[in-house]
Formats: C-alpha cells, structure tokens, sequence
C-alpha cells in the first residue's frame, strides 16, 4: 500500500495515501479512543463544519488574503463533502481534549486534500494549499468550532421538530375519534369523574406543541455566533470586516438566520444557548416519558387493568406465554427518554467547568446534546407509526357519549351504576364461593 509522509510540530508521521485526513487528525485517532463515535455519525456537524470553512474562504477571498483559485477549490471541495463525499473520513471521536480542535483540523485537513486534488496536485501537497494557513485562515478552534457545533444542533432539530409535529396530528386525530367516548376519570390512581378520552389525547398533543415552540425560539439563540472575533484572534486580524463578511456568507451558504453575536466571548464561555436546548430535550423526555406511561396503564389487560384503549401489538410479549403482548413502543420510548435525561445532566456539569473566556468541555456537550437529537428522533417517530397511529379504544369497558344528547349528569349517573354493579359482583362472587367449593377446585 503506498503511503505519504506528513509533518507537524512533534515530528513526521507516515498516513496510508487512502486517509484524505492528515497527521493531526492521526495523532487525535491514537489519543482519543473514548465512545467509539467518531464525527461522520452526526452528518450535520460535518456539513456545518463545510459550512464554515466555506464562508471563511469566500470572505478570505473577498478581502483579497486567498487568491481565485485556492477559493474556488475550497468551495467545491466543500460542496462535494456536502453532497455526502468523504464523510467516512471524519474520524475523530467526538469526546476529545483542546475543545473540539482535533474536529476543527479532522475538517480543515480533509477539505484541504481534496481541494488539492481539484487543483491537480496530490494529498499531502500541503505548499500548494496549507490546512492551517488556508483552510483555517482567519479562524481558531474557539469560534469555528463553537459555531459550527451550534448550526449543527439547528440543523439536528430539523428532524426532531418533524417528527413532533408528526406525533401530535396523530394525537389530534385520535382525539377526535375518540370525542365521542366517556371513560373514568383518576385522581391518584383513583375513579373520579368521567372525562372524555379525546380529551386525553388532545392534552398529549398540546404537550407537544409547546415543547416545538420552545426548540423554535432556541434556535434563534443558537444562530448567534462568534465566527471571527473570539478573545484568542480578535486582536490578530487587521481586516476587522471579516466578521461581517464571514457571518453573512455563513447565512447564504446555511439558508439559516445567522447572525454576529453581540458578545463575542459569550458562545464559548458561557454556552447559555446550549443549556437551553439540553433543558428542551429534558422536557420533551420527561413528557414523553409521562405519556408512555399513561398509555401502558390504559391499555392494561382486560382482567386486571384499566383496558380502555388498545396498542396496536407490535411483538410477542413473552417468552414463555406467546400468546400475549406487551407495550414494547411504550416501554423502549421511556428508556430513550431516560437516556437522555442522563445526556441533560452531563451538560449541565460540562458547562460550569468552563474557565474564564472558554469552555474546554465543549465537545462533550455537543456529543451529548446531538445524540439525544438522534435518540429523540427516532424513538418519536417509533412511537407514531408503530403506536399511535394504531390505538384503538376499547368501547366495551367505556360509555359512548351520545354527545350532545346525553348530559354529563346523566353520563355520571351512569357510571357510577356501572361501577356499583362491578362492586355488586365483586361482592357476589366473594359471598357465592364457599370453602367447600373451594375445596373442590
């Protein structure tokens, strides 16, 4: 296998001409072999990190510090990665020492050699198109990072707010077939006044809608960047227009509202609107949790649970009596739920461990936070399609609701004849079986 040399300040190294990525990005393979996920899981922290690197060379360019052609390389290199080239050659593990830096040059790196390529030169060429002194011009890790990290978990609610609006129309339209049904009301797990099950899975619906406006407004503070101006270059540059130029063809290249951060230092130090989103999430676990659990006890077995609705059977539920079901959606929905409560707490320490102007701790926070995206996601959308969508209400072990004919005092009454003569039979069968016949059986 042929093979490259490479050198950087703690010597030379030699890299398979198969790695597009460079002699850093080895060192931080060796150093960082922490979770086991390495960037490409998360495909839009790699199309953010494009992202920025192609602003920083338009507006490079523009302020006449990167020449057309190396511009033009880098803009199609990272077109191309955008497409979906090269992401397996994101390799680093998310969970890292220097605050996302072995990332930032895992990204600067692999754009660099295949900018090279599009220029006619090989990998490794590095005095034809340099990963620091080109790629990374005008950047440091401390705010390429952080910004790329923020648009990434925009993007990452994408998905996630879909999913939820998808959930809660398929909780709209239960709750409207099921208008018509009068079920018994509980208060600590005891009866009380009839409600109408509808009404059950309108409440679930609007839990979610106000968890999709809160992601809403989080995103805004999410776009507020430092592209340009952390404390560590700000005094470097004389060209004090990059920032400008560079946030407004961030916005162009990401079709997202970015803006220039008010306080600069504020995105890397204080990551406030990193805790938000966490705090989102955690929210949104805690309610699907509550839902989940709501629904495993009304749809309990008919002989010794509520057994009001019925989910759809998605699996055996045992291995030694097949013939039952078990609320499996439910159930593995509230462990993702658990999970990323879990994902929230260790946020939560990450940020108090910043020190001054920055927050080595980053990376943990974004793995963190993305992975309770992904988990989010794919456990919402699990439990629309595979549990919502097929619940049924179990009319049997309910009053239907002649509404607007039958009146709640009439729908009262009749409800408490009903449980009257479930308590009539109780006492009849504890009255009718005699030690004798027990005896017998």
């Amino acid at each position: 296998m042929s093979s490259r040399t490479e050198h950087d300040l703690l010597g030379d190294e030699t890299l398979p001409d198969t790695a597009w990525y460079g002699i850093q990005t080895l060192r931080a393979l060796r150093n960082f072999n922490i979770t086991g996920v390495p960037i490409h899981h998360f495909q839009d922290l790699i199309n953010t990190l494009t992202m920025v690197k192609q602003a920083s060379a338009e507006a490079n360019h523009e302020l006449g510090l990167l020449n057309s052609k190396k511009n033009d390389a880098i803009r199609q290199a990272c077109m191309r990665i955008r497409e979906g080239e090269l992401h397996n050659q994101f390799v680093v593990d998310l969970i890292q020492g220097g605050a996302g830096q072995s990332t930032n040059m895992n990204a600067n790196e692999v754009i660099a050699n295949l900018a090279l390529t599009i220029m006619g030169h090989e990998k490794g060429e590095y005095q034809y198109l340099h990963p620091n002194n080109d790629i990374n011009k005008s950047q440091s890790t401390y705010d390429a990072y952080p910004t790329a990290a923020r648009l990434a978990v925009v993007l990452s609610t994408q998905t996630l707010s879909h999913a939820l609006r998808s959930i809660k129309s398929s909780f709209e339209k239960k709750a409207e077939a099921f208008s018509g049904i009068l079920k018994v009301g509980m208060t600590s797990t005891q009866d009380h006044t009839p409600v109408i099950l509808g009404e059950s899975f309108q409440a679930f619906a609007q839990m979610l809608e106000d968890e999709i406006q809160h992601i809403e407004t989080a995103c805004i503070q999410l776009c507020k960047v430092n592209l340009g101006s952390t404390v560590n270059i700000s005094s470097m540059s004389e060209h004090k227009s990059y920032s400008t130029l560079v946030i407004s063809h961030l916005a162009l290249i990401s079709s997202l509202p970015v803006t220039f951060s008010s306080q600069p230092m504020e995105p890397d130090a204080d990551i406030k609107a990193l805790l938000a989103i966490s705090e989102i999430q955690k929210h949104l676990a805690v309610k699907l949790s509550s839902i989940c659990n709501d629904l495993c006890l009304l749809s309990s077995n008919q002989r010794n649970g509520f057994n009001e609705i019925n989910l759809p059977a998605a699996q055996a539920g045992s291995s030694i009596a097949s013939d039952t079901t078990t609320a499996v959606i439910p159930e593995a929905v509230n462990q993702t739920a658990f999970q990323v409560m879990g994902h929230s707490l260790t946020v939560c320490i990450a940020a108090q461990a910043g020190n001054l102007q920055h927050n080595a701790m980053e990376p943990v926070i974004i793995y963190n936070i993305l992975n309770s995206m992904k988990m989010l996601s794919s456990a919402i959308y699990m439990l629309d399609h595979r549990c919502i969508r097929g619940v049924t209400a179990n009319n049997s072990e309910m009053m239907t609701a002649q509404m607007p004919h039958r009146h709640l005092p009439t729908a009262e009454q009749a409800l408490k004849d009903k449980l009257l003569d479930a308590t009539s039979l109780s006492r009849f069968t504890s009255t009718a079986v005699t030690p004798s016949m027990k005896t017998a059986v």
